[in-house]
């Protein structure tokens, strides 16, 4: 659920901006920067790449296997922690605030941080979860330098969207794979096993499959709201081409957590009906791009596909 975690916490603080009257594009960069945090802490899972390197295969489902199963060494544990959080939060805004302001000592806080925090880490998971949170904290640092260049953003509002960024991303990952260690670095468990929508497995994959896609649907109504986009008139007809992806019920393998990527791949290539040329529309306010119209319009077609599938599942 990588793209969950960003668009959700797109949605939760740009749309709060909007509501609290911050003008567009203002919630649009709040909003962008909370999606940058919360995709950070799955920066882990680039370790999965050595298990790929060394896999004996050149079979996809197996390649694929072994990058989860090498990924799953680290991924969901120290960058997942809601006490590394706010530390983390901390050490972006103070790095902000000393290139804003060009004050030394504000960096040296930040670095001594982000310092800390590796070295804890390296007690408590060895060599390899310090190279995962050094990976971890880089990237924090990446995107704090983004905001100082490409934004007008106080330390104050980055440390507030970086926090929600990085506290709601594990939350997210609750309803697929094993639990975070939201406590890291100490052992004690939140929760114990995933949270599921149903006992049998596919409706549960297609649950948390569902869930994302309602995510993105609310961050795309919130991102096209302050652009000055109308969805109505995002959404071409082609999209309910999905309907017909009800026939892979009888083409592919049940879909499980454990085995997802036939369903996932396949489901997602029908939002290709969305990219095809497309004469740009005029809403009620302004143009309508046709890269927009495409998004919308695939993913329109994803959700049908998706819908379909798990009706032709519970008839079959």
């Amino acid at each position: 659920m990588f793209v969950g975690h960003a668009v959700f916490a797109f949605a939760l603080v740009a749309g709060a901006a909007a509501i609290r009257g911050v003008d567009s594009t203002r919630a649009l960069s709040l909003g962008a920067v909370a999606a940058a945090f919360a995709a950070a802490p799955d920066v882990d899972i680039a370790y999965a790449f050595v298990g790929v390197v060394g896999a004996q295969t050149t079979d996809a489902l197996s390649v694929a296997s072994q990058f989860w199963q090498t990924g799953n060494l680290v991924h969901r544990a120290m960058t997942h922690s809601v006490l590394v959080a706010p530390v983390v939060a901390v050490a972006a805004a103070l790095w902000l605030r000393g290139r804003r302001l060009r004050r030394r000592r504000e960096l040296v806080a930040a670095v001594a941080l982000l310092a800390a925090v590796v070295t804890v880490a390296a007690a408590v998971s060895g060599g390899l979860g310090a190279v995962v949170v050094s990976l971890f904290v880089a990237v924090a640092v990446a995107i704090a330098e983004g905001v100082e260049r490409w934004t007008d953003l106080s330390p104050r509002a980055t440390f507030s969207t970086a926090l929600v960024g990085l506290v709601s991303h594990p939350f997210g990952d609750l309803f697929t794979g094993s639990p975070p260690e939201m406590f890291y670095p100490f052992d004690a468990t939140l929760f114990a096993d995933r949270l599921s929508f149903s006992v049998d497995p596919t409706l549960n994959l297609l649950g948390a499959f569902g869930l994302e896609l309602l995510t993105i649907w609310t961050a795309l109504v919130v991102a096209l709201s302050l652009s000055g986009y109308s969805l109505r008139d995002a959404i071409d007809g082609r999209a309910a081409l999905g309907a017909a992806y009800a026939v892979s019920v009888l083409l592919i393998p049940a879909p499980t957590l454990e085995l997802s990527y036939p369903f996932v791949f396949s489901v997602l290539a029908v939002g290709m009906v969305g990219a095809a040329p497309r004469v740009g529309i005029r809403s009620r306010r302004v143009e309508l791009p046709d890269r927009v119209a495409a998004l919308c319009t695939g993913l329109a077609a994803v959700s049908i596909a998706g819908f379909a599938y798990t009706v032709a599942y519970l008839v079959a």
